[in-house]
């Protein structure tokens, strides 16, 4: 089916992995809408996403939400050549809901239908034409940082429509979950990421050592003898360490320093994913690497990781904020891309898959 498709394919892809119900459409590597509804509103007095809310809204988003892409690319249904969605990893109702979707709609218009990878997916949004002479084109040599409020992960990409190797995650929270967590012991609220990264400006990221996880030699090793978690993080530790600190400054009568401690957990966290994701490139010959995801909007995160890349002769890529986030143009990106390699579609068959490894590009017939 995907031989007889045109070179440039026009392709919709769908997001529901989490809280945002995504609706992108693009032709090849050219994007011609990006759409996005968010429940996070929703989720703000719970501090973090309720999987049957963000399930419900994306039952309530999805219609409307779909609409408008059509409508902003001049497009029809009939018009789309192939549908992708994202069948994994993610919250499970919330995956379901854009399953049954993508399935309702090529089952009425006939499209073939690609489950993709979520992650795999933050990788190919780097495809898309921009203001990069290289758009269009992943490197030959290619590392992905992907961090966000459910994964912290650094991958290799030989071909992203084949072989993505997994070389380091985080083995408990990740990097966005540890932020909402400690913004909620600071009493920042919900969303973490944002309120920690403005508030940390006025703080000292020097004023409080917190630690690094999994960077004793027992879990690095050498890069001749490596250690079990010489490329992976944790994040549950420094957590702890944090609320620990702010109960011993109560304990004393004291004024909690909230500015200086969010400066020195956040410095903690970029610290410790730059150090070990410019290790990982470094030691498996990689001369470029993306960096995605939600966090990828955290200030630091983004100075601190072009800082330790130049010094690496490493080249960082940055796709543009709004595709950083969860979307369907990230997830139309790489629905493109397995098309334009003639990769089969899965079908109809399959069903969401919550914990979908990386390896998984995506879902075989």
């Amino acid at each position: 089916m995907s031989a007889a498709l045109p070179k440039q394919p026009l392709v919709l892809g769908i997001e529901s992995s989490c809280d945002e119900t995504g609706v992108g459409i693009v032709r090849g590597t050219t994007l011609l809408t990006n759409t996005v509804s968010s429940s996070m509103d929703e989720h703000v007095r719970f501090g973090g996403v309720i999987p049957e809310i963000a399930s419900r809204a994306h039952l309530d988003a999805f219609v409307p939400t779909l609409q408008e892409s059509l409508h902003e690319a001049g497009v029809t249904l009939d018009d789309i050549d192939a549908i992708a969605v994202t069948s994994g990893p993610g919250l499970a109702g919330a995956l379901m809901v854009g399953v049954c979707a993508a399935k309702a709609l090529a089952v009425a218009t006939g499209k073939p239908l690609y489950a993709i990878n979520h992650l795999v997916a933050h990788v190919g949004v780097g495809l898309l034409d921009g203001k990069s002479s290289d758009a269009g084109q992943l490197p030959a040599s290619l590392g992905a940082l992907l961090v966000s409020g459910g994964h912290t992960e650094i991958l290799r990409i030989r071909n992203i429509t084949g072989d993505v190797e997994l070389l380091g995650s985080t083995i408990d929270d990740a990097a966005g979950e540890a932020y909402d967590k400690v913004a909620r012991i600071l009493g920042l609220g919900y969303p973490g990421g944002p309120a920690i990264d403005k508030l940390a400006r006025l703080g000292n990221p020097k004023s409080i050592r917190f630690p690094r996880g999994l960077t004793q030699p027992k879990y690095m090793g050498t890069a001749e003898a490596k250690g079990p978690h010489r490329y992976d993080w944790s994040f549950s530790g420094l957590k702890t360490a944090v609320a620990r600190c702010v109960e011993q400054f109560e304990a004393r009568g004291d004024e909690v320093p909230v500015a200086d401690i969010a400066a020195s957990f956040q410095e903690a966290v970029v610290d410790v994913i730059t150090s070990k994701a410019v290790l990982a490139c470094k030691e498996h010959g990689i001369s470029d690497v993306l960096l995605g995801g939600g966090v990828a909007a955290n200030s630091r995160l983004r100075e601190l990781t072009a800082q330790r890349c130049a010094s690496a002769g490493i080249k960082l890529h940055v796709p543009p904020l709004n595709l950083c986030t969860d979307n369907g143009a990230m997830v139309a990106a790489l629905g493109a891309q397995l098309v334009m390699a003639g990769v089969g579609p899965s079908g109809v068959s399959f069903a969401p898959d919550s914990s979908m490894p990386v390896t998984t590009v995506s879902v075989p017939a």
